[in-house]
């Protein structure tokens, strides 16, 4: 049985590190941003679902260290401008794993490239979590697969996994699928006191977002010990058939992590999988 889970915010403060959240508010440089959000970005947000309680612009580092303005929602979903005010409006759509409208176009490939160049770089222990988790996917045979190099040319791919140094705590970040493709940019962050398998979850977890995943606790956050909903349901978080609509502890796709995780996919995950891809 796994021990209840806190939010990351809270990790920084136990020097033990026992618990850990996949998503975290930006820094308090981020937050600066944070009144720089307007009406039209909230409203697009909130007819596509997302909780709009915590949205910020942020400087969103990228592999070669440059920074582009992105909003920050949910703790660990970035999306820029652009994607925002492209998302269509779900609301009036009727209706476990949970997944958003946007998928990635079946029978692809996806480009993926682990970067390991400069302060970026993934170590040693990340890189080979990141084989496992492609080699996890892979080993579905699904509709979409990836190929996974290592390098700095990232620029060309479809999908890349880098380190963010300046981000505090420890988790991830994404965003999900626009115009068929997955989200390309997946962060992680302050890992490297975590065992190989625990860094495999959450970076599975992020892939998970980046090809169409919600949380699977989005109605309640439970597996941060919150009880916070990230949206209305049945509304760009829709059930998959034969998964679970109650609290599943053993899906990859919970909004936290704890200290324990075999980084493995729950059954519950596969079956999303292999309905969606």
């Amino acid at each position: 049985m796994k021990k209840l889970r806190i939010p990351r915010v809270v990790l920084v403060l136990i020097s033990a590190g026992f618990f850990a959240c996949q998503s975290e508010k930006a820094d308090m440089q981020e937050q600066q941003f944070q009144n720089e959000v307007s009406p039209e970005i909230i409203s697009k947000l909130a007819d596509y679902d997302i909780n709009t309680s915590d949205v910020s612009k942020v400087n969103f580092l990228l592999p070669d260290g440059k920074t582009i303005p992105m909003y920050q929602m949910e703790g660990d979903l970035h999306m820029s401008e652009e994607q925002i005010m492209g998302l269509k409006s779900l609301q009036g759509l009727s209706a476990k794993n949970y997944h958003t409208n946007n998928l990635v176009s079946q029978n692809t490939v996806i480009d993926i490239i682990g970067y390991t160049g400069g302060s970026q770089a993934l170590s040693t222990k990340e890189r080979t979590a990141l084989q496992w988790a492609v080699d996890n996917y892979n080993a579905l045979g699904l509709s979409i697969s990836f190929n996974l190099t290592f390098g700095t040319g990232y620029q060309s791919k479809d999908m890349v996994v880098y380190h963010n140094p300046s981000q505090s705590g420890a988790g991830g970040s994404a965003g999900f699928p626009s115009g068929g493709a997955p989200y390309k940019y997946v962060q992680i962050y302050g890992l490297n006191n975590y065992d190989t398998n625990v860094i495999e979850h959450v970076i599975t977890h992020e892939i998970g977002h980046s090809v169409g995943f919600r949380h699977t606790d989005w109605y309640s956050r439970q597996s941060c010990g919150q009880n916070v909903n990230e949206g209305d349901a049945g509304v760009g978080a829709n059930p998959i058939p034969g998964t679970p609509s109650g609290y599943d502890s053993t899906s990859v796709m919970l909004a936290c992590f704890s200290s324990s995780e075999d980084g493995e996919f729950g059954p519950n995950d596969v079956t999303a999988l292999n309905y969606l891809y």
